[in-house]
């Protein structure tokens, strides 16, 4: 079986932000994503999601290592002062790569 090496890009972010995150990742070169809402909690509160503004979303896309650099750099510059913003990496191998 081949496999190969992409990155996992995880973003959680204010449920406002879903249209922008969505159009940045294409623009940046992701071919494709998941998002879905999410609820949870941190030093800074909890987010119980009850009302639109409290919403939070997790968004996920596989990409090369450097789609997935430039697009968390973008996120971190464009929203990471204003909006909630969490962003982490995990290394991924895919069938397919091709999707990718």
């Amino acid at each position: 079986m081949d496999k190969h090496p992409k990155k996992l890009l995880v973003i959680f972010a204010e449920a406002a932000l879903e249209k922008r995150l969505v159009q940045d990742a294409k623009r940046f070169g992701a071919h494709g994503y998941t998002i879905w809402d999410v609820r949870g909690g941190s030093d800074a509160g909890t987010r119980q999601g009850s009302w639109d503004n409290d919403r939070t979303i997790e968004m996920k896309t596989i990409c090369s290592p450097e789609v997935a650099d430039a697009l968390a750099a973008h996120l971190l510059a464009e929203y990471a002062e204003d909006f909630g913003l969490t962003l982490y990496f995990a290394d991924v191998q895919v069938l397919r790569s091709e999707k990718f």
